[in-house]
C-alpha cells in the first residue's frame, strides 16, 4: 500500500467570483482548447493538465506509479485568505464540497481535507466542524502564515482547541513565502522561500507555546519540514544563547517536541532522507509527492524505494505513520 499524503486538486468548473464579489484576484478556471488555464482575475496565472482536476486522469496516474490512496487537498492559491470573511467562507465551501463529492466517488482512492477561512476564526472553526462532522474529513489544510501573521498568534488558539477536541489533523503547507517580492527571479520563491516558511511556521508553533499547550494536534508539515530539520542545530543554539529572545514563550526546549509532528518525505535527496529519517524518526515521516506539480516526485515514493530501509520502516513511511496521523484504519483501504 503507498499513500500520498501531499496532493493537491481543483474542480474543473469554478465560478467567476470576481465578477460576483466585484474585488480580488480569486482564481477561476477556463478551457481554452486543449489548455485548462487558472486566471487570476482576468490574468493568466498558470496553464494546468487536466490531472490537476480530472478523476480519470488522476486514478491513470495513480495506477501507473502504484499509489493506492491520495490526500487530496487544495491548491494554497486558493485558500482565499485576503478575501472577506463571508466571501472566503463560501469560496471554502466550494472546494470543500468538490473535494468530499471527490472521495465520495472513489473512497477506496482518495481522503479528503478541508480549507477554512482563517482570517477569521469564529468562521474557520464553523467550517473545520462541518469538513469534520458532515464531510467526514479526517483533517484540514491550512497556510502557513495568515495574512502575513504567524501560526503562533494568540488569535488562532481557540482553533487549535476545537481542532485538537475534534480530533482533526491538520497539514500545514507554505504559501505567500516571506521575501517573495524580492526574490523574483529563478523560480526563488518556491526554491528557497517555500523551505524557510515551512521552517519559519515550525518554530513558530514550537517557540509560540502551540505545540505545548496543544499536544494532541496531529501536524504534519510539507517538503519534508522545509529547511527546519537542517537548520535545527543553528535554531537549538540560538535557544540556548538568547532565551531572552527565543524563549520568552515557551521555555520547554525545542528538541522536546522532535517526534512529535509528521512531515511528508518530499526532499528529492538520498542524504536528505536519510538525515531527515535520523533526525525526526520512522514514525514521523509520511510519503508525499506534491502531485500533480513539477516540483513534486514524478513518481511518489521512488526515493523511499531507493533508499533500502527494510520492510518495516519501507511501510511506515509508505503508509503507516499516514494512517497514524490522520487516525484512519488500514481496513477501510483494503477492503472492497
Amino acid at each position: 500500500m503507498r499513500i500520498d499524503i501531499h496532493t493537491h486538486i481543483m474542480p474543473e468548473k469554478m465560478p467567476n467570483w470576481v465578477q460576483k464579489f466585484g474585488y480580488g484576484e480569486f482564481i477561476h478556471l477556463e478551457h481554452r482548447g486543449c489548455d485548462a488555464c487558472m486566471m487570476k482575475g482576468d490574468k493568466l496565472f498558470r496553464v494546468v493538465e487536466p490531472n490537476c482536476f480530472s478523476e480519470s486522469h488522476r486514478i491513470k496516474d495513480m495506477e501507473s506509479t502504484g499509489t493506492t490512496v491520495q490526500v487530496l487537498s487544495t491548491i494554497p492559491v486558493l485558500f482565499n485568505y485576503w478575501a472577506k470573511p463571508a466571501d472566503g467562507l463560501e469560496t471554502s465551501r466550494f472546494f470543500n464540497d468538490h473535494i468530499a463529492e471527490t472521495v465520495a466517488k472513489e473512497s477506496h482512492h482518495f481522503i479528503g481535507l478541508g480549507t477554512v477561512p482563517m482570517q477569521d476564526v469564529e468562521l474557520a472553526i464553523k467550517e473545520m466542524e462541518r469538513c469534520v462532522k458532515h464531510l467526514k474529513m479526517p483533517g484540514i489544510e491550512i497556510g502557513s502564515n495568515i495574512n502575513g501573521k504567524n501560526l503562533s498568534d494568540k488569535e488562532f488558539f481557540p482553533f487549535y482547541e476545537v481542532a485538537e477536541k475534534l480530533g482533526c489533523a491538520l497539514f500545514i503547507h507554505p504559501w505567500q513565502m516571506m521575501g517573495e517580492a524580492q526574490m523574483t527571479k529563478y523560480w526563488l520563491p518556491w526554491l528557497v522561500g517555500m523551505p524557510g516558511e515551512t521552517s519559519r511556521v515550525i518554530c513558530s508553533l514550537i517557540f509560540g507555546g502551540v505545540l505545548e499547550q496543544f499536544p494532541k494536534l496531529r501536524i504534519a508539515f510539507a517538503h519534508g519540514g522545509g529547511s527546519f530539520p537542517f537548520t535545527f542545530g543553528r535554531i537549538v543554539h540560538g535557544f540556548k544563547v538568547r532565551p531572552d529572545l527565543v524563549a520568552v514563550d515557551n521555555p520547554v526546549h525545542p528538541s522536546n517536541y522532535i517526534g512529535k509532528f509528521w512531515v511528508d518525505s518530499l526532499v528529492h535527496d538520498r542524504n536528505a532522507l536519510k538525515y531527515l529519517i535520523d533526525f525526526m524518526g520512522e514514525d514521523n515521516i509520511c510519503m508525499g509527492s506534491d502531485y500533480p506539480f513539477p516540483l513534486g516526485e514524478q513518481k511518489p515514493g521512488k526515493l523511499i524505494e531507493k533508499m533500502d530501509l527494510g520492510k518495516k520502516t519501507t511501510r511506515k513511511l509508505m503508509y503507516r505513520n499516514a494512517l497514524d496521523w490522520l487516525n484512519l484504519k488500514e481496513k477501510y483501504f483494503t477492503e472492497d
